[in-house]
């Protein structure tokens, strides 16, 4: 009787402690998932700040650009875009702390941060010029192809790079052609909208696209009849010299330094510059000033950070305000 007993002691302590062992799991299980969903929370609370963030310096930016075209223009006069105008000026790492929600910040780490600045998007070669209508435009192959030599890359991918944009144009039209049936995603090839499409291109490696990334840009153009022109006062020597048959690398890079004391007026005073007939140079593919910008922004909150890349179309003299025409975040 007493080993019975013994028995049935034995097993309602090990029934107790499974029991004690079963409640201690689910109650830390608990725990943790209240502790992930917090963590959550603070996650979705810091990427909506950062986005905000991020937003706020983008009008910023656009008020930057209509406020310089406003004193560009004032009295009637033609606008140029230099780099020694205050949208040029790049924002140095600024402390953000003190206006953004972040009760964890102390000490003198900044937790919260924002760094950019504005690019010229018509100081880099706008890969959209390549082909116009569904037709490559051999002038604008051979341009590129300059750039790629000057980058130590293979010129034979403008070519490459042509036909796959071609491919993806025609396409586009066909099947939005009356009476088509549409194609499938698998079936019909992608319009690249970004430098990092390059590598759908045969032969572009990752490290190449690195190396173009700072000299080209894509610009989404409603007239594909005019192509985005090159502002002379802002492009590096490699895009001068690409988009210049006749100009070599030392002369643009002389010209870049030459400009540093003061910009050019107007497109003939570039050409007289240079030294070379007017035959020599189209006018007609250079400009003094720009209508598109680049604005990078870098904002760090805590633990995470964001960057954003927006193109700004800031419109003619009488536009109102500058319009995104993309946003890009990562």
């Amino acid at each position: 009787m007493s080993a019975r007993m013994d028995r049935q002691r034995g097993v309602a302590v090990i029934t107790a402690l499974l029991l004690t062992t079963l409640a201690i799991t689910i109650v830390a299980s608990l725990f943790w998932q209240q502790q992930v969903q917090v963590r959550s929370i603070e996650n979705q609370r810091l990427q909506l700040q950062k986005q905000w963030i991020l937003r706020g310096a983008l009008d910023w930016s656009s008020l930057i650009l209509r406020e310089d075209r406003v004193i560009d223009t004032r009295g009637g006069k033609q606008g140029i875009d230099h780099l020694g105008e205050p949208w040029a000026v790049p924002l140095a790492e600024t402390r953000l702390d003190q206006y953004v929600d972040n009760p964890q910040a102390a000490g003198d780490i900044p937790d919260a941060a924002l760094s950019g600045g504005i690019i010229d998007a018509t100081s880099r070669y706008n890969l959209g010029n390549l082909v116009q209508n569904a037709q490559i435009k051999p002038e604008e192959v051979a341009a590129f192809s300059r750039l790629l030599g000057f980058l130590q890359l293979n010129p034979s991918l403008a070519q490459a790079t042509a036909q796959v944009m071609q491919r993806a144009e025609a396409a586009s039209r066909t099947s939005t052609a009356p009476g088509q049936a549409p194609a499938t995603s698998s079936e019909q090839p992608l319009r690249m909208m970004q430098i990092d499409d390059l590598l759908a291109v045969p032969g572009f490696t990752p490290e190449a696209v690195e190396k173009l990334r700072d000299y080209v840009v894509f610009i989404p153009v409603d007239d594909a009849s005019k192509p985005v022109k090159i502002n002379v006062n802002t492009a590096p020597a490699e895009v001068l010299a690409a988009r210049i048959a006749t100009l070599a690398l030392s002369e643009a890079t002389s010209i870049v330094a030459k400009r540093q004391n003061a910009a050019f007026s107007d497109v003939q005073s570039f050409v007289t510059a240079l030294g070379k007939g007017t035959s020599d140079v189209s006018s007609n593919a250079l400009a003094v000033s720009t209508d598109y910008f680049l604005v990078n922004g870098n904002v760090r909150l805590n633990r995470a950070g964001m960057e954003m890349q927006a193109l700004i179309y800031r419109g003619g003299q009488n536009a109102r305000k500058p319009k995104v025409l993309w946003i890009r975040q990562r």
